[in-house]
Order: C-alpha cells, then sequence, then structure tokens
C-alpha cells in the first residue's frame, strides 16, 4: 500500500485489528479453522426448557458462563472478549486508553419473561408495571437492576474499560446493525474527526421470549432434527434463520495513522452503503429498490464497478423470502456478473447473530481476503432454481479475492453493504 486518499480525496480507512467470537468459539484461528472446514455452531438449546416451542435449535454461545437469563450481561461479555482480541492484534494505545470513539451495535435491552419476574421479586410483588420500571430505573437500592437493563449500559462499560473517547453511540438498526457501526467509524476518519475508531457489535439474544417472537413472524426454521442442518441458506428446502449469538470488533484506522505506528493492515474499509425503505415491519419492498440502491450506494462510495467485486459474503439467512430478495437485488446490479461471482452464507453455519452480524461476517470477509479461501455454504443439497447464484457448496473454495462486498439486509428494510479489498483501489 503506498496511496493515503482514496480517489475522492478522502483518508483511506484501513483495518489494524479484529476479533470475533460465536457459535464455533472464540477467537478468529478457532472460527476460521471450523468455518472452512464447514462445521456447525448450532445445536440443540440446552440454556432453558423447549417444550412446546416450535424452533429448539439456536447457535448459541454456552462455552461462556453469565446469568443465564441476562442477555445483556452476555452481550457484555461477549462484546469485551471481541474487542480484546481486536486491540490486542491492532497494538494501538496503552491498555484502557484508546485514542478514538467507540461504536456499538447491541440488540435493544427490553426486559423479558425472565427479568420480569426478577423485578417483580426486587419490588416485592408478583406483577409490575410501568411505575415500577421507573422506579427501578432511579436505580439507588435498584443499581444492578438499573444498569442490567439499561440500553447504554454494554457501551458504558466497554467505554470504560477500554478507555474510548468522546460518547460512545450504541446504535440498534436490526440485522444492518454491525455493519452500521463499521460505517459510522469510518465516516467519522473519513471526515478527519479521529484517526481511530473501535467498532463493535453484539448480541446475546438468545432466550424464550425472543424464540417465541421470531416464531410468530414465522421466521425462524423448523427443522430442528439435526439442528446443524436447519440454516439452509438459497436451498429450494428452506424455511427460515436459526437465532444465534455472537460478537464482532474491527479496530479501524486512517491509513496514514497506522503505517506511522507500523500497525499491521489487514484490508481496506473501501466503500458503505446504506438504504432504508420502511416497506414492512419483516418483508422487503417486492421490487428490490431498497436493496439495489443500497448496493449501488456501496459501490459508488468505493468508486469500484460490480465486475471488481470477487466474492459476496452475502445476507444469506435462509428465510423464503431474504434469499429471494436478495438474489433479486444482486442480479439487478451485477447483471450477467451476478451468476459467476461466488457466492456464500456464514450463516449456514454460525446463524444469525442479529444485531452482531455484520462485524461477525466483515471479519469472516477480512479472513478471506487474507487466507485467499472462500469459506462454504453447509447443507446445500437442493439448489433453488429460481436463484442462479454461484453458490460456494459444502465445501470451502480457494480463489483470488482481492474485493468482498458484505450484505446486511435487515427487518424493517435497513439495509447496509459493505466493500473490504486487500489494496486501496
Amino acid at each position: 500500500m503506498t496511496a493515503s486518499r482514496d480517489k475522492f480525496g478522502r483518508p483511506i480507512v484501513v483495518v489494524t485489528g479484529m476479533g470475533i467470537v460465536t457459535s464455533l468459539g472464540a477467537g478468529k484461528a478457532d472460527n476460521w479453522a471450523k468455518l472452512t472446514a464447514g462445521e456447525s455452531g448450532i445445536r440443540t438449546i440446552t440454556r432453558f426448557p423447549i417444550d412446546g416451542l416450535k424452533t429448539t435449535m439456536a447457535g448459541a454461545v454456552d462455552f461462556v458462563t453469565v446469568d443465564p437469563f441476562s442477555s445483556t450481561e452476555l452481550s457484555e461479555r461477549l462484546a469485551e472478549m471481541a474487542a480484546e482480541e481486536a486491540l490486542e492484534q491492532s497494538g494501538i494505545g496503552r491498555k484502557g486508553d484508546f485514542p478514538g470513539p467507540l461504536f456499538l451495535a447491541v440488540a435493544p435491552v427490553e426486559v423479558e419473561w425472565p427479568q420480569r419476574r426478577e423485578l417483580g421479586r426486587a419490588v416485592g410483588q408478583q406483577e409490575i408495571n410501568y411505575d415500577d420500571l421507573l422506579r427501578v430505573s432511579g436505580g439507588g437500592k435498584y443499581t444492578p437492576y438499573h444498569r442490567r437493563f439499561m440500553f447504554g449500559s454494554v457501551a458504558t462499560y466497554l467505554a470504560e474499560t477500554f478507555g474510548t473517547k468522546g460518547s460512545p453511540i450504541s446504535l440498534s438498526t436490526a440485522c444492518a446493525s454491525g455493519a452500521t457501526s463499521i460505517q459510522l467509524g469510518v465516516e467519522a476518519i473519513r471526515r478527519g474527526e479521529t484517526d481511530a475508531a473501535l467498532c463493535v457489535a453484539t448480541d446475546g439474544s438468545v432466550n424464550p421470549e425472543a424464540l417465541v417472537r421470531f416464531s410468530l413472524l414465522s421466521a425462524l426454521s423448523t427443522q430442528n432434527n439435526p439442528p446443524q442442518a436447519a440454516s439452509k441458506p438459497f436451498s429450494k428446502n428452506r424455511d427460515g434463520f436459526v437465532m444465534a449469538e455472537g460478537a464482532g470488533a474491527l479496530v479501524l484506522e486512517s491509513y496514514d495513522a497506522a503505517v506511522a505506528r507500523g500497525a499491521p493492515i489487514l484490508g481496506v474499509l473501501a466503500g458503505c452503503g446504506e438504504l432504508t425503505d420502511s416497506f414492512h415491519r419483516t418483508r422487503s419492498s417486492p421490487d428490490g429498490k431498497p436493496i439495489i440502491g443500497c448496493v449501488r450506494k456501496a459501490l459508488a462510495d468505493a468508486g469500484m464497478v460490480p465486475e471488481q467485486i470477487d466474492h459476496i459474503n452475502a445476507h444469506g439467512t435462509a428465510t423464503p423470502e431474504n434469499d429471494k430478495m436478495e438474489y433479486l437485488g444482486i442480479s439487478a446490479v451485477f447483471g450477467e456478473h451476478a451468476k459467476q461471482i461466488p457466492v456464500s452464507s456464514n450463516k449456514s453455519m454460525v446463524g444469525h447473530t442479529i444485531s452482531a452480524a455484520g462485524a461477525v461476517e466483515a471479519v469472516f470477509s477480512l479472513l478471506t481476503l487474507e487466507h485467499q479461501r472462500i469459506p462454504p455454504t453447509i447443507n446445500y443439497e437442493t439448489p433453488d432454481p429460481a436463484i442462479l447464484f454461484d453458490v460456494v457448496g459444502n465445501k470451502a473454495r480457494d480463489a483470488r479475492v482481492t474485493a468482498v462486498m458484505s450484505n446486511s439486509f435487515g427487518f424493517g428494510g435497513q439495509n447496509a453493504s459493505l466493500i473490504l479489498t486487500r489494496e486501496p483501489i
């Protein structure tokens, strides 16, 4: 790398550290080895009773010990683990003194069944109402509960732990959240507001109420046996996504700042695109315009054309609607190249990490660039004849990859695409 500014005159944004935790394990090495071997982290749920549930499997992170009923505590711990790995690789700053802001994607912290029971015991009654929640949120003797259920608590903890600068930003844009957190970091560096940003996305939301909610939306796979075969992106017999947990973290820096301190340069955040349609709470606009516009914006932001993309790390949730709409959107932008470009979905193995997905998959995209190896889409036994992608099915593929597009298309029409490259374009 020699250039320090892109073709638009903006500071080039590079990645100098990355960290990851998924149902496959903790850390880049373990995740990458299992991902490229086609292993699945999806298992039958053991954290809570599953009697009566239509969906009984998930990509849960059960090797991290926390309060089993606190998704906030698990999200916090996963985020900390991923950020620690990213910072260690980057070697930036002193411990607890990160020289830039924190952008955190995190699921909305909601008071669900187990937490309501716990709060009921705290206030001395069986049922709690809004006034009780207000009383608890005031802190005092309820401080432990106040912190646990506060939306910004995870960001506050990470900011204090790693010494980030300025007010930490918590954001939640559905399944696009992780990619959005990275985009915010890219934009802050491009504007010259900072030379570094810590971008983290985390989700520890596998719990009974979340499973019931997604089941009521007919969004989850019910192919429970065997659980490892449930997630079938781009297959004709796909029937929904599999909930999962995890976290991803990136240390972003301007090229000049990274070179000045001799930091490892793992890749370039060349382009970001975002578009929201608000067509429906869960469905995509049938004309595909929001996805098409999002992908085009990412290409334009990178100053690239479709033929320069060597691999698409698809959103690929395995819901009947999402996979169809992703193909529609990509084929509209990429034309005939859409049938030739290798496409893969990590969700076939790790499940859908919801708020964390965009960052988790950005890490996988960077590892693809590093190793020149595209992870497979497992369970790809019955291709959907209406989806003409070149799906990397069941076995990893060695390939020349210089640029990856990583897509995150969320509920409510929240769409984000990232373009990651080995070198400046």
